[in-house]
């Protein structure tokens, strides 16, 4: 999961570079409906044999692939182009259909990160430079601070910048309530020449924030922590504090590649797509974020195939398309280059969409996404689907008795392409780096006052970062949504 909150593009604006795009392959013929009288009876079969000692072992496999390379399975490197042969060929064993589909990105190698608050005694500040930031000057960018308004949008819209005041300086941003596209652009356009944006939670480090392209990137931007970004705030109140912002980012194309593995039968004009993303970030192995709900997916797929998924007599009555996306972390580019390039009609045959990203959390609430929007916060409801979607998981959870609570699709994962193009999706996560209350707690056991996930894109992100009890839960929630609509969609009224 990117540490990027994501805006919604619109569906017209997507649509329009979907019919610009190249059409993806054609899709295999139906199977009849009437080969599969006893509904119920597959998801039935993939919960009871998919299991977390199962999936396990694609966990550490791809530890293995990041010892060996670099410590790390980032979209455009080895140890991601590694993990996605692991998948690929592993799938075509099975009897799927399996194919790559490559595509170019953008990788960003910071040199220099420094703030430098001026004055009569310099201190430099813990800075992060935004990932594909424009540049300073060679030197720095020396200029007074200007502070966005804080409210429950901080620095998201234009009266969050006083007129007037902004030009020429450098704006000083609270994180939280929309991208850090919509903050710098909203700063950009009140004139300010760089922005810095301070953490909205305590702790040590600076904010990693980021944008999807250098092509975003239209003023330095990089982030603090909350305690500097606090006194700074404090000091520029009273009278005026210049700073040094000195950021140098070399921006370096590179090629990945998606892996979509499908069922060789099952009706092509009822796609059940499944997707999880397979690259993690540069600072780890990204064994929960996001090998987690990889591994997830890859055990399910396999278990299907034992069902006879791949034999076309036998096989389950929709099409079951899973798809392991590549650079996720950079800003969902994978799952925004593949629903581009699919044609209408194909976007159409799309019945639903399953997404899980980080299902392992070591100190894990359990969320599932808020199709419904019966939780009144965020972005609304999903597409019509969603919340039948969201329904069927809260209802699994609760015959396993299982506790749960709803999310929002704040943008964060890979659903946010399908739903844009009013594909109805859903799925769980178990948390990032928001902070565990005492009443989940409560409710779910672990640590109140921690991260979900205190390794989040770290290095510690490894083996010993999973909660097992969380990942055999997650596993089967996704066996037994992929095993319900693999056979019906009647629950979504198709």
């Amino acid at each position: 999961m990117p540490n990027i909150h994501r805006h919604r593009r619109s569906i017209p604006a997507l649509a329009a570079l979907a019919a610009a795009a190249v059409a993806a392959p054609v899709l295999l013929a139906a199977t009849p409906a009437s080969a599969h009288p006893r509904e119920g009876r597959l998801a039935q079969e993939l919960v009871e044999e998919v299991t977390a000692r199962g999936a396990y072992r694609h966990l550490a496999k791809f530890q293995q692939i990041a010892d060996a390379n670099g410590g790390n399975r980032a979209a455009g490197t080895p140890g991601h182009a590694a993990s996605a042969a692991y998948v690929h060929d592993t799938l075509k064993k099975a009897g799927y259909d399996v194919s790559y589909q490559d595509f170019d990105i953008y990788e960003a190698h910071t040199k220099t990160e420094k703030t430098t608050v001026l004055g009569d005694q310099p201190r430099e500040l813990a800075t992060a430079a935004f990932t594909f930031t424009k540049s300073t000057p060679a030197g720095g960018l020396a200029a007074p601070l200007a502070l966005a308004r804080v409210d429950e949008t901080p620095g998201c819209t234009a009266d969050d910048y006083a007129s007037g005041t902004f030009t020429g300086k450098i704006a000083l941003v609270k994180r939280g309530a929309c991208t850090f596209v919509e903050k710098q652009r909203a700063a950009a356009a009140a004139g300010a020449v760089g922005v810095i944006v301070y953490n909205n939670h305590s702790g040590t480090t600076p904010v990693r924030g980021g944008f999807s392209s250098p092509a975003e990137g239209i003023i330095p931007s990089a982030g603090i922590t909350l305690a500097d970004g606090e006194a700074l705030a404090a000091a520029a109140a009273k009278g005026e504090v210049k700073v040094r912002l000195d950021l140098d980012q070399e921006h370096v194309k590179k090629t990945t590649r998606n892996v979509i593995a499908e069922t060789r039968g099952g009706r092509a004009d009822r796609v059940v797509t499944v997707g999880s993303h397979l690259d993690s970030v540069p600072e780890g192995p990204g064994i929960n974020d996001n090998g987690s709900g990889s591994a997830g997916l890859l055990e399910v797929a396999l278990k299907l195939a034992d069902e006879g998924a791949n034999k076309k007599n036998k096989g389950p009555a929709n099409k079951v398309r899973f798809a392991w996306w590549s650079a996720e972390e950079l800003g969902l580019l994978g799952s925004e280059h593949y629903v581009a390039q699919l044609s209408e009609k194909q976007k159409k045959d799309i019945a639903l969409y399953l997404n899980f990203d980080m299902i392992a959390s070591p100190n894990p609430a359990q969320f599932v996404y808020d199709g419904d929007d019966s939780d009144k916060t965020g972005a609304g409801a999903g597409p019509a689907g969603s919340a039948q979607i969201e329904a069927l998981i809260n209802g699994f959870l609760d015959k396993k008795g299982k506790p749960h609570e709803g999310s929002d699709f704040d943008g964060r994962s890979d659903y946010g392409p399908f739903i844009e193009n009013g594909i109805p999706a859903g799925g769980t996560f178990t948390g990032a780096e928001g902070i565990k209350t005492a009443e989940q707690a409560k409710r779910y056991g672990g640590t109140a006052g921690a991260a979900y996930d205190p390794n989040y894109h770290g290095a510690g992100d490894n083996l010993k970062n999973i909660d097992l009890k969380a990942f055999d839960t997650n596993l089967d929630v996704i066996a037994h949504a992929v095993g319900t609509y693999a056979e019906s969609l009647r629950t979504l009224g198709k």
